[in-house]
């Protein structure tokens, strides 16, 4: 059986060890771990996570892996958890990139839409994390009012 949770800071090297093997980026996870949601199993392995970099009242979505064996609805269930921490945590809208065009419908559907980078709130930028994506000229930036 699998729950999701919310990670704490004893969570932070398995975490850490998740998304390198990932091929993700870890820079600033230490500083919002209480953002993350880790989907697990009774042995407390990973099987899925997804964070938020929280800023005033809006946060971008990031490190989003979950091992395929989830699927669509383990997919979707981390999503909704998510969009409820992000509630309870008071934030108002969420951001997102992503430079996988096939999952541009997908987020439609969860009520995403596209915005351009240049209306983006400046607070995304001085992330390292968020300055790592503006950089990249293939993100596709996403944008949801809770």
């Amino acid at each position: 059986m699998k729950v999701i949770r919310q990670a704490e800071s004893l969570d932070l090297d398995k975490l850490v060890s998740f998304l390198t093997a990932a091929g993700l980026s870890t820079e600033g996870v230490k500083e919002s771990i209480d953002y993350f949601l880790l989907i697990e199993n009774e042995q407390g392995k990973i099987f899925g996570t997804m964070g938020i970099e929280p800023f005033e009242t809006s946060g971008l979505l990031r490190s989003l892996v979950v091992v395929k064996e989830m699927g669509e609805e383990g997919l979707l269930t981390l999503f909704q958890q998510m969009f409820k921490l992000a509630k309870e945590r008071g934030l108002s809208t969420l951001y997102l990139a992503t430079n996988k065009p096939s999952s541009l419908s997908f987020l439609a559907w969860m009520g995403f839409s596209q915005v351009d980078k240049q209306d983006l709130p400046p607070e995304i930028g001085q992330s390292a994390h968020g300055s790592e994506l503006l950089t990249n000229v293939q993100s596709t930036f996403m944008k949801l009012s809770l």
